[in-house]
């Protein structure tokens, strides 16, 4: 008992006296700060970032560092078919060659559009998580109690190394 309640001291948060933890509508739980219901799995998430739909999961506090991970190999995947793509092209001025290998070239071109899509994301993730913020904080900072309230822009920043170092160790 005194060892389950000292490790959920130190996973949740202690919230300031002037903001109320929520209870959730549809969970009716209290959430700690940073989680959210996703109606889409219909439960609650701490450290709430995003529904993906690309895993059909929500990222939260216990699998973001694994979907970085994700993003990365999908990333380092995307860039070799991209340069396997690109090695079979052989370029020739001529219309039976654009017949011949216009299935290779329209897969380069959207195997180009995925790489720069999964690249912009990956950076934004990254940038987020330096800040020590989350998606839903950053898009939603206006709606929520706890960052309204602030006189800090982002509460939850600790600088850029020990915010890496903290989400990635």
């Amino acid at each position: 008992q005194a060892g389950k309640s000292e490790e959920q001291s130190m996973v949740i948060p202690q919230v300031p006296s002037n903001i109320q933890m929520r209870r959730c509508g549809y969970c009716m739980v209290k959430q700690p700060m940073r989680a959210r219901h996703c109606r889409l799995c219909q439960h609650c998430v701490r450290r709430y970032d995003h529904h993906c739909p690309w895993i059909e999961n929500c990222v939260g506090e216990k699998n973001h560092p694994l979907f970085i991970v994700y993003l990365s190999v999908q990333l380092v995947v995307l860039l070799w078919g991209g340069h396997v793509a690109w090695s079979g092209l052989h370029f020739e001025q001529s219309w039976d060659w654009l017949q011949h290998n216009a299935l290779l070239l329209g897969s380069f071109l959207l195997i180009v559009i995925f790489t720069i899509v999964v690249l912009l994301l990956l950076i934004s993730h990254l940038y987020l998580i330096s800040c020590n913020t989350t998606t839903w904080e950053f898009m939603s900072h206006h709606r929520i109690s706890y960052l309204r309230q602030s006189e800090l822009e982002n509460p939850f920043d600790q600088g850029v190394l020990l915010n890496l170092w903290r989400f990635f160790c």
